[in-house]
């Protein structure tokens, strides 16, 4: 296999896994410190990626659509908390469930009767278009590479807020004791819907850039929510770190698995059968990883109470 061929796909993988990092690190401070259940998280990705495409397209900007589309995100999110999940808190993870998969339910018939069914398309930024070349000389998309380095920044970012700041410091008490940070004064709902803000512009912002590479549709943030879940488990409820360490390990696991496994099931195997076969295994891969990690660290690898 070339090593162009390899790199290519490592860099996939991280780019997968930034963007599952940018869904599951809001995902998991909403489930941290509201402990909440929040099915409709992929929603917002959705609700993201929607109003990135349809004001790029309306305004001849990408870089307008996609602060309109954090923006709107956020701003539906705050709503969403004010509105519904505000009374799910004292509520069983089942009433949570039901409301939060309701919630789905709701923006999906929403965005289509907003957007219609058919879907939407985004174009890359000339700034991010055209590619790099790769040691052995394959090309790859600058987009990507942005990505990448995006969700740096935005892990970046989040560490700095959550350990150097005030609002993070109420974040990580509010993981540890909300009734306490409570008692002593600080205003719990308004920390709430500022947490669930933040966690839905994120999704938001995953949602505006994967509009970039495929199509802007009705139920795209589901698939996506299903993989941010794996992701917090492995790496801790309620952890930022362990949803960035967990993110690359099933974007890469995934990615690399589906052009490794075929090629290894190949040395012994047809090459249909090895395509099958090898094309099913990977598609387990990243819930056997979970499994793993489960059986060795039942709390993930970086469990909120040992986080630094």
């Amino acid at each position: 296999m070339p090593l162009s061929l390899i790199i290519e796909q490592a860099l996939n993988g991280l780019q997968l896994g930034v963007t599952l990092f940018l869904m599951a690190s809001g995902l998991t401070l909403v489930f941290g410190v509201m402990g909440l259940i929040n099915l409709a998280h992929g929603s917002l990705y959705m609700v993201g990626a929607f109003v990135t495409a349809w004001v790029s397209a309306s305004v001849g900007s990408f870089w307008i659509g996609l602060g309109a589309g954090i923006m709107a995100a956020a701003a539906v999110g705050a709503l969403v908390e004010v509105a519904v999940i505000r009374r799910l808190y004292a509520r069983d993870h089942l009433d949570q469930v039901l409301a939060t998969f309701a919630l789905i339910l709701i923006f999906s018939e929403g965005t289509r009767w907003l957007f219609g069914s058919q879907p939407l398309w985004l174009d890359v930024p000339d700034l991010l278009s055209g590619a790099v070349t790769l040691p052995g000389g394959s090309p790859y998309p600058v987009f990507r590479l942005a990505i990448i380095a995006m969700g740096a920044l935005v892990a970046l970012g989040l560490y700095l807020m959550i350990s150097r700041t005030r609002l993070g410091m109420r974040i990580r008490a509010g993981e540890a004791d909300r009734e306490m940070i409570g008692a002593l004064g600080v205003d719990i709902a308004t920390l709430y819907t500022l947490v669930f803000a933040l966690g839905a512009a994120l999704a938001g912002l995953a949602g505006a850039m994967v509009g970039a590479l495929q199509s802007v549709q009705v139920g795209m943030g589901e698939p996506v929510l299903i993989l941010a879940f794996v992701v917090i488990v492995i790496g801790g409820i309620g952890s930022v770190k362990g949803a960035l360490i967990g993110a690359i390990l099933v974007g890469v696991t995934d990615t690399m698995g589906r052009i490794l496994l075929p090629s290894a099931f190949g040395l012994f195997m047809d090459a249909s059968s090895a395509t099958a076969v090898g094309s099913a295994l990977a598609s387990m891969l990243i819930y056997l990883l979970m499994a793993l990690v489960l059986a060795l660290k039942p709390q993930g690898l970086f469990p909120v109470h040992a986080r630094a």
